[in-house]
């Protein structure tokens, strides 16, 4: 239960009497829960999105949701994916681009990515009216779910910080744990609504996890906070844009 605390307190805001300290251990921990923070996240936007269909048209729906969703995390992950935009695409060292990446101002790659990927995920939204409650439910688990397999795979570029304290701690058990919940979560999404678009949608996101990890690999040598919340967002995206497509 402290594990799965963790991943809410991590991943999403939570009110003041929530919050605590936690150990190193629960937090490495917390990845196991990753997915399923991911769907209370996704489930919040269904219901919220029902809502608002009683009052609102496809266009204004989609623009409130992306709203709630990035103020749910507290903007954690856009935050990762605009410092990552800058620190990935300048810099000339492994190095400098990491302190890009920790410097508050935001640059020219940060501000067109950031505009981009949300103008991508509204694009997405307003082009799948029918299939939108399962993407937005699936979209959230696989995000969170390949920061668990980042977490475990691959180094942490880093001395110190609340991610290498993750990155130390995880365990492959955990990691496939994670995978195994947002499988089965996309499962049950194939049989309600079919299969194809949940599959299309897990297999987009492997491909573009492991592209996107490659070029983060190459660029600084190891994962950070912020890739990790970068490629949460480009599998959010991908996630979206797979329900959106219309063959």
């Amino acid at each position: 239960m402290s594990a799965l605390a963790a991943a809410i307190q991590f991943l999403l805001i939570t009110p003041a009497f929530v919050r605590r300290q936690f150990t190193p251990k629960d937090l490495g921990a917390s990845i196991t829960f990753f997915p399923l923070v991911g769907l209370l996240l996704g489930s919040v936007l269904a219901a919220f999105d029902v809502l608002l269909a009683y009052a609102f048209p496809l266009q204004v729906r989609s623009a409130l949701l992306l709203a709630l969703w990035i103020s749910l995390t507290g903007a954690l992950h856009f935050d990762g994916f605009v410092d990552a935009c800058d620190g990935l695409l300048g810099g000339h060292t492994p190095e400098h681009r990491m302190e890009i990446m920790r410097d508050e101002h935001t640059g020219a790659f940060g501000t067109a990515g950031g505009i981009l990927v949300l103008l991508a995920m509204y694009a997405a939204l307003n082009s799948m009216p029918l299939q939108r409650t399962a993407g937005l439910l699936l979209a959230p688990v696989l995000g969170r779910c390949a920061i668990a397999l980042s977490v475990v795979t691959y180094p942490y570029a880093r001395a110190a910080g609340l991610g290498r304290q993750i990155k130390d701690e995880a365990q492959p058990r955990h990691a496939t744990a994670a995978v195994l919940t947002a499988l089965a979560v996309a499962g049950c999404l194939g049989w309600q609504a079919g299969i194809l678009l949940p599959a299309a949608a897990v297999a987009g996101a492997f491909i573009v996890w492991r592209l996107a990890a490659a070029f983060v690999m190459h660029r600084i040598g190891g994962m950070t906070g912020d890739t990790y919340g970068a490629i949460n967002m480009l599998i959010e995206v991908t996630v979206l844009l797979a329900f959106a497509a219309q063959p």
